[in-house]
């Protein structure tokens, strides 16, 4: 209880924004309050009031396991995600078969390609002509308008087809939308990105632009040890224009774009059409989530107290806790599961 009015207090503080004054004054009543019960507590050990410490310790190790064990299942992921290099290697059909249709890969990364996703491609036949990497995030704002719900960025040069989106939820948003919805939403927003990156680099002439720049930090992003990412832009739809305000001819030492200008407005249009018409064929031909499931196992020289926390009891909460497919009101028909395991 001390800790939940504890890290309430940061809240009013940090989110909320509210006045310093009530935030102590809430501190003080609801801590002195908390103290006369806690103290009462340990006053009266001996009576049978031990059971209550013993439940609040299983909480807190409780607790402890999750923590521990999601912080690293996500350095993992991290650490082991795919190289755009070998990307680039297996050419804009990915060593395999590209069946139209569009599939979103749903992972924890904001950056880079997880790892899950070679495994999707090892395993399946085929991949979609269309793919989009869909990381779902909380952000400390109560809600997020629809319109400012996704952020997108080009994943490898077109011809590979390939997009990242961060979906962006307040913590009073309810994540109830149909699945239908969700996906109109999503292409819409993907139309509009599309369109206003062929915009900046008419104006621009940036030709170095289809390439995900993955190891650029973002001044506008905070990403959290555990995966949370928060936006330090106001609004919210400042993070797509990060990009456009760096200057690219400064410091350039090749003449190949210059000669481009006068010839690029009339192809760059006709890409554009020939780019959405691709998403609206794609859109048709139906839309398919790909859920990764990544289970993580200690290695065989860890420690027993390493083997003890992550093999069997942090394993054992994964099991018993709320998949994310229970949260995305998808049919089973357009739903496609791949389990991993990493060794940590």
């Amino acid at each position: 209880m001390m800790m939940t009015t504890i890290l309430v207090t940061l809240v009013m503080l940090l989110i909320w924004q509210i006045n310093i004054i009530v935030a102590l004054a809430f501190l003080v009543i609801f801590m002195g309050l908390e103290l006369i019960f806690f103290s009462s507590v340990l006053g009266s050990v001996g009576d049978g009031s031990w059971i209550i410490l013993v439940f609040a310790v299983v909480m807190f190790f409780i607790m402890y396991i999750w923590n521990y064990g999601s912080k690293l299942k996500y350095e993992t992921e991290v650490r082991q995600k795919m190289s755009m290099d070998l990307l680039h290697v297996l050419g804009s059909n990915l060593g395999t078969i590209r069946a139209p249709g569009i599939g979103l890969v749903y992972n924890e990364l904001v950056r880079g390609i997880p790892a899950i996703f070679g495994h999707f491609l090892t395993a399946l036949p085929a991949v979609h002509s269309m793919v989009i990497f869909v990381c779902i995030k909380y952000v400390p704002v109560p809600v997020v308008p629809q319109n400012e719900r996704f952020l997108f960025r080009r994943v490898c040069p077109k011809s590979y087809h390939m997009f990242r989106c961060i979906a962006r939820y307040g913590y009073k948003d309810v994540r109830k939308e149909n699945h239908q919805a969700f996906e109109q939403l999503l292409i819409e927003s993907l139309e509009k990105y599309i369109r206003r990156e062929a915009q900046e680099r008419s104006l621009e002439s940036d030709g170095d632009g289809d390439a995900d720049t993955e190891d650029e930090p973002s001044s506008r992003v905070l990403i959290a040890p555990n995966g949370s990412v928060y936006s330090l832009g106001v609004p919210l739809l400042s993070e797509f224009r990060v990009d456009s305000s760096k200057p690219t001819s400064v410091g350039s030492t090749s003449g190949e774009v210059k000669p481009e200008d006068p010839v690029e407005t009339p192809d760059a249009e006709q890409s554009l059409e020939q780019e959405l018409s691709f998403i609206r064929r794609a859109k048709e031909s139906g839309v398919v989530y790909l859920l990764g499931h990544g289970d993580i196992r200690a290695r065989k020289d860890s420690w027993f107290i390493k083997k003890l926390a992550v093999n069997y009891l942090y394993a054992f909460l994964r099991r018993n806790s709320r998949r994310g497919t229970a949260n995305l009101s998808v049919p089973h028909s357009h739903l496609m599961q791949v389990a991993m395991t990493y060794m940590v």
